[in-house]
C-alpha cells in the first residue's frame, strides 16, 4: 500500500502546484489590469491615501519605483506615526534606493530609524540600506574620500546597532572595502611623494618628498595594521630613506644612511619571504657602502662623540 500512498501525495503535491501557479498567473494579470485602469494622475487626485497605499505597494511589486514613490510622498504627512505610515516610509527609501538616488534613500532612511520609527518593524532593514546607500555614494578612490568616512561611520552604526543582524556579514565586508579604499589613498600619496623625489618646488614649507613619504606611508602602517598594502608601505619607506640619504648634504648622509640600514633590518625581520628581499638588499649593501666610506668616516666619529 505504500507506494499507492506515495503516488497519491505526489498526485496531491502536483495538483497544488499547478493551482498555485494558475493563482500566481492570475494575481499578475488581475494587478496589471488594475494598475492600467487607473492612471497615476487620476490616483493622486483621490481622496483616499489607503487606495493610494495600495495602488503604491501594486506599482512596486511592478517595478515602477518613481510612480510608486510619487504616490508614498502623498500620503506620508497623513501617515506619521501610524503602523501604514512605518510600511510606507521605508517602501520610499526602497524606492530611491531601487533607482539608484543614494543621497535620497539615505536621507528616508535614517529619517526612518533615527526619528520616525525607532521601535518601528523595519530599524535593521532601514540602517542596513542606508549603509548600503552611503557605501554607493563613495567616489573612486583618486577622488576625494570625504563620502568614504561618512559611509564607515554610518556603517559601524549599522553594526553597533545590532551585532546580531542578519546583514552584519555584509556590513563589515562594505566597512572592509571602505578601509582598504582608503589604504589605497594613502599608497598613493605616499608613492607619489617618492615619484617626485628631490622635485623641490613641492617642498617650499621645508622638508622634502622623500621625508613626506616616510611620514604619509608611516602613518598609513599605524592606521591600518592589517592592510594588505603594509609591505608595500614597508619598501616605499625603505626606498625613500635611501633616496633620502643619497640627497642629503654631506654632513646628515652618516646619519640618513645609518637610519636606512636599520629600515633595512626591521623590513627583513617583519617580511623574511618578501618579493623585495632582492631590492632590500641591494639599498643596504649600498648604504654599508656609503657608510663605510673614508668620506663620511668623519661624520661617524662626530655622531659618537655627540
Amino acid at each position: 500500500m505504500r507506494p499507492i500512498i506515495m503516488d497519491n501525495c505526489i498526485l496531491t503535491a502536483g495538483i497544488r502546484m499547478a493551482k498555485i501557479r494558475d493563482i500566481l498567473l492570475m494575481a499578475v494579470v488581475a494587478l496589471t489590469l488594475l494598475c492600467s485602469c487607473h492612471s497615476l494622475s487620476k490616483v493622486l487626485k483621490s481622496s483616499d491615501r489607503d487606495y493610494k497605499l495600495e495602488v503604491a505597494k501594486q506599482y512596486y511589486a511592478m517595478g515602477k519605483y518613481n510612480d510608486c514613490y510619487l504616490l508614498l510622498d502623498n500620503v506620508l504627512p497623513a501617515l506619521r506615526g501610524t503602523k501604514a505610515g512605518d510600511e510606507a516610509l521605508f517602501m520610499a527609501g526602497m524606492c530611491k534606493f531601487n533607482t539608484h538616488d543614494y543621497d535620497s534613500a539615505a536621507e528616508l532612511f535614517k529619517r526612518y530609524y533615527g526619528k520616525s520609527y525607532r521601535n518601528g518593524e523595519h530599524v535593521d532593514e532601514a540602517r542596513y540600506y542606508s549603509a548600503c546607500s552611503y557605501y554607493e555614494s563613495t567616489y573612486p578612490v583618486r577622488l576625494d574620500q570625504s563620502a568614504t568616512y561618512e559611509a564607515i561611520k554610518e556603517i559601524q552604526s549599522a553594526m553597533e546597532s545590532n551585532p546580531d543582524s542578519k546583514y552584519y556579514a555584509s556590513l563589515q565586508d562594505m566597512l572592509f572595502k571602505m578601509q582598504d579604499r582608503l589604504v589605497e589613498k594613502e599608497y598613493l600619496a605616499a608613492k607619489l611623494y617618492y615619484d617626485l623625489g628631490d622635485y623641490f618646488l613641492n617642498c617650499l614649507m621645508g622638508g622634502s618628498n622623500y621625508e613626506a613619504c616616510v611620514v604619509t606611508a608611516q602613518n598609513a602602517i599605524n592606521d591600518y595594521p592589517y592592510s594588505v598594502r603594509k609591505e608595500d608601505f614597508a619598501i616605499l619607506i625603505l626606498r625613500a630613506k635611501y633616496h633620502l640619504a643619497e640627497s642629503s648634504v654631506e654632513s646628515k648622509k652618516y646619519e640618513r644612511y645609518n637610519d636606512t640600514v636599520d629600515e633595512y633590518y626591521g623590513f627583513v625581520n617583519e617580511y623574511p619571504q618578501s618579493k623585495f628581499l632582492k631590492e632590500a638588499k641591494s639599498i643596504f649593501d649600498k648604504s654599508e657602502k656609503e657608510l663605510n666610506s673614508k668620506r663620511l668616516k668623519q661624520y661617524a666619529t662626530e655622531e659618537d662623540d655627540v
